[in-house]
């Protein structure tokens, strides 16, 4: 299976139409159909569904989207990387993130790092926790920004020096915006919407105590945008972390007592890294010990 069939995959997949993904791809519309039959065979599935006019992926062509696009992207991730000259770092570092307090730290980071390093550009992909994990195992992410609880026996990591602070999200006229901040009693009775992660939702019922067993959940959600929109709609208040100033029609909480989480960087032990991806490490260590 080479990597020029599979581009070859991925432009027809994205089109659903060969002869556009052909002119796209400046090859012929017989040589791109053979390619794509071959592929087939090699794989021993069907693909796509041809129609008349267009193509659509079949469950098997979906998966082998996804695996075909984490294989061409390490492909440019590799010339990235080799790319570098004498001392003059370059290349890309690729950093996975969820949405955590963290992200604003390695903001800054990123632009300390390039005042002395211009040359070395930055890809920030978003996504939950096991997905980010997923990104460093695939080699698709060099570098992971993780809330905690979260196992991290498998990586390098530096602990960042600010922590994630949760309370309790919810519309303005909601009695509990009338307190400063919020004992675990205070939301009972009230609809609750909650993190899905296990560990972050035990984390929370550990907060809760004996009150946890007694609330009304009504929600459980991955991403604080989708827990915000969640709120707004009146589906209930949520327990989660401090967000980014994006939802200023909304009101914030601090939970009493506080509960905070700590947030790691982490890269794969044991992977051979790339001077670019090794310079921000260590640019991010010294930030990190301050």
């Amino acid at each position: 299976m080479e990597l020029r069939v599979l581009k070859y995959f991925l432009m027809a997949a994205r089109e659903e139409n060969i002869t556009r993904a052909a002119e796209r791809m400046h090859v012929t519309q017989p040589t791109l159909s053979r390619q794509l039959i071959q592929l087939e065979e090699e794989l021993g599935v069907t693909l796509f569904k041809r129609g008349k006019h267009s193509i659509t992926l079949t469950e098997e062509g979906m998966l082998l989207r996804q695996r075909a696009q984490e294989m061409v992207s390490i492909e440019d991730k590799i010339f990235q990387d080799l790319s570098h000259k004498d001392d003059i770092l370059t290349g890309t570092v690729t950093i996975g993130s969820g949405e955590a307090q963290g992200m604003y730290d390695v903001s800054k980071l990123i632009a300390s790092f390039r005042k002395t390093n211009p040359n070395v550009q930055f890809e920030i992909c978003s996504g939950i926790a096991d997905e980010i994990k997923d990104k460093i195992e695939n080699g698709t992410a060099d570098i992971g920004i993780l809330g905690e609880p979260v196992d991290i026996s498998k990586y390098e990591f530096i602990r960042m020096p600010n922590k994630d602070q949760w309370g309790v999200l919810m519309q303005p006229g909601c009695k509990l915006a009338e307190k400063e901040r919020i004992c675990p009693s205070d939301l009972l009775g009230v609809p609750i919407i909650t993190a899905k992660r296990e560990s972050v939702r035990n984390e929370v019922a550990n907060w809760f105590g004996e009150y946890y067993d007694e609330l009304d959940i009504t929600a459980s959600c991955d991403l604080l945008y989708n827990t915000e929109v969640l709120v707004r709609s009146g589906i209930g208040a949520a327990v989660c972390i401090k967000g980014g100033g994006r939802c200023d029609d909304l009101c914030f909480r601090p939970l009493y007592p506080a509960l905070e989480t700590g947030i790691v960087l982490v890269w794969k032990k044991h992977r051979i890294i790339s001077p670019a991806v090794r310079g921000f490490i260590e640019h991010a260590r010294g930030y990190a010990n301050t």
